[in-house]
């Protein structure tokens, strides 16, 4: 596997070999705080003049190594390459039009430039709390708990009719989302607004082990059988954390209704 110089070499010297206008960097190599391991994309920005005439013709793409998996799709003005090369190593190179640069750098929580001889990227800050969690408002948590509770009849229905992709869909899509949010919230509550990471990556960072394993017991969803239990569980972990927020927060949680759509679920799938 290439080493992190060994990467910046080639990335750099292929934008040079294109001529392209500056090179920028994003995603968990910027973040010091993010753990450091072979698994780390090279997210990186090619900021150029001629869009067209770079992907007229992308042998160029060779440049990078031997590609053991690719996709390419279109992001507004944008190009996004995503090469999973046979050493291990991974880029998800984007192509930007130097004219859409604020697009890209919206785009982004945060950025390293690599090559900017033009100062391109001067005028631009990056925003390194896109990924932060603050503190709930009552608004904010009555919506979270109505759409936990009201999504929670969906995965009942689902498993009532043995539709196993529908049930758990709505389970983890949905359900669990809201219950991540309201353990972020928790969190967020005692510290401010904080760096939970993209898809609660860092969540348990901040939490007991406790709960990371109470949440990950949660995550079987191999059968009827498993997703049922794991909704009945998911509904008494949400139940205690929205109270306990709730209390904390001084907002108001509807008891009643959380205690209705628990005897509702179990009514139909004990």
């Amino acid at each position: 596997m290439r080493t992190e110089t060994e990467m910046f070499d080639v990335i750099l010297q292929t934008a040079k070999v294109l001529q392209v206008d500056a090179v920028a960097m994003s995603g968990s190599r910027t973040n010091p705080k993010a753990p450091k391991d072979e698994f780390q994309d090279y997210d990186v920005v090619y900021i150029m003049e001629d869009l067209d005439g770079l992907i007229a013709d992308l042998a160029w793409l060779d440049r990078f190594g031997k590609r053991l998996i690719e996709q390419y799709n279109v992001l507004e003005h944008r190009r996004l390459y995503l090469m999973l090369f046979e050493d291990g190593n991974r880029i998800d190179l984007t192509l930007c039009p130097k004219e859409h640069i604020k697009e890209w750098v919206d785009s982004e929580a945060d950025f390293t430039v690599l090559n900017d001889p033009q100062g391109l990227f001067v005028p631009y800050a990056p925003t390194p709390k896109r990924y932060w969690t603050a503190p709930a408002s009552a608004t904010d948590f009555d919506k979270s708990c109505n759409e936990f509770w009201w999504v929670s009849a969906y995965v009942v229905k689902g498993i009532c009719r043995k539709q196993i992709i529908y049930a758990t869909d709505h389970l983890y899509g949905i359900c669990q989302q809201e219950l991540l949010k309201i353990l972020a919230w928790q969190i967020a509550s005692d510290r401010g607004a904080v760096d939970i990471g993209k898809n609660y990556k860092y969540l348990f960072n901040y939490l007991p082990i406790e709960k990371e394993k109470e949440f990950s017991a949660l995550l079987d969803f191999s059968s009827l059988d498993k997703i049922t239990q794991s909704l009945l569980a998911t509904m008494e972990f949400f139940h205690q954390e929205a109270q306990y927020l709730a209390q904390k927060m001084g907002f108001k949680y509807e008891k009643e209704v959380a205690e209705k759509m628990i005897e509702y679920a179990k009514e139909r799938l004990n």
